[in-house]
């Protein structure tokens, strides 16, 4: 038997596109890119449309060994496309064409067998705004064993509504800081700080580890009651793209692993900015280039 960890990602596959060419993309594939470079057997579960780009994506994936039983080909919705848009300092901005082939997702008992058997399973706010991949992820997390809700907000693709419904079944809840405090003023948080939210938050959803990344300034985790900080690496930035899911997948593999929670951050922190310095969301990263990177540091 194979003592590897297994995760299943659900929701958009896609393809970022920029002014002057498109990268592969969609918060899922970014972390399930990274997840699969650091040895963790990925499974995806999406939809793409039986066109180039859907092939080119499933091609992708062959490539880079990860599951694909599970992503459905429709023949009445295209793939994914963002148009994605970024100011002088590399932030980015999208425009998220609607409908696309992963607003469809289905159920399949194969699906829901494949999520039960996972260590864990992450997902994320967009793949709700259509009632069709939402009603499918609903009830998948009833089924899942370690829920990591990764919040992506993007208007206006989301309502409070279903945000505080899907925060409540996560495990583990990722956001950045604008997030956090839009969360927070959801759930109606009187606190100021940071941390005082992030307590709140946890306690108002029953979610025992929360992370905020901070972009530039690095990232705060609250675990097992306890608040770990990265103040962040100095990098030139050519996009932001990919950056939070490369994180989020780098903490994840490592807090898994059962890692001391500050090297976990430390981790992530440092892939995220590596990240940055790259063109689009899923530049090959070597593990000797993130120990040159840390080593250069601590």
């Amino acid at each position: 038997m194979s003592n590897k960890l297994k995760a299943v990602c659900f929701g958009e596959i896609l393809f970022d596109v920029f002014l002057k060419n498109k990268k592969i993309g969609g918060a899922p594939l970014n972390v399930a890119s990274r997840l699969k470079s650091f040895g963790i057997d990925v499974s995806i579960i999406s939809a793409v449309g039986n066109d180039n780009n859907g092939k080119e994506l499933i091609e992708y994936f062959k490539k880079l060994d990860i599951d694909t039983t599970s992503i459905q080909i429709k023949e009445n919705y295209p793939t994914g496309v963002v148009n994605v848009r970024l100011n002088e300092k590399g932030n980015a901005s999208y425009d998220i064409t609607y409908p696309s082939a992963w607003d469809k997702i289905r159920l399949s008992i194969d699906d829901t067998e494949l999520v039960k058997n996972a260590d864990f399973f992450i997902y994320g706010s967009l793949a709700s705004r259509d009632e069709s991949t939402k009603k499918t992820l609903l009830q998948l997390l009833e089924v899942a064993k370690y829920r990591i809700f990764d919040v992506n907000l993007r208007v206006p693709n989301y309502t409070e509504k279903t945000l505080i419904e899907l925060m409540k079944l996560a495990d583990f809840i990722k956001f950045n800081d604008d997030e956090l405090y839009e969360m927070a003023k959801y759930l109606n948080s009187n606190h100021k700080s940071l941390e005082q939210n992030m307590k709140f938050i946890a306690k108002e959803t029953d979610t025992d580890t929360i992370c905020v990344t901070l972009g530039c300034h690095g990232a705060v985790l609250y675990y097992k009651g306890k608040f770990y900080n990265n103040c962040g690496f100095k990098v030139d930035v050519v996009d932001t793209v990919g950056s939070g899911d490369s994180f989020l997948a780098s903490l994840i593999s490592k807090l898994f692993s059962e890692v001391d929670p500050q090297e976990a951050l430390n981790f992530a922190c440092a892939v995220g900015a590596i990240v940055a310095q790259y063109e689009g969301a899923n530049p090959e990263i070597s593990q000797s280039e993130i120990d040159e990177f840390l080593n250069g540091i601590y």
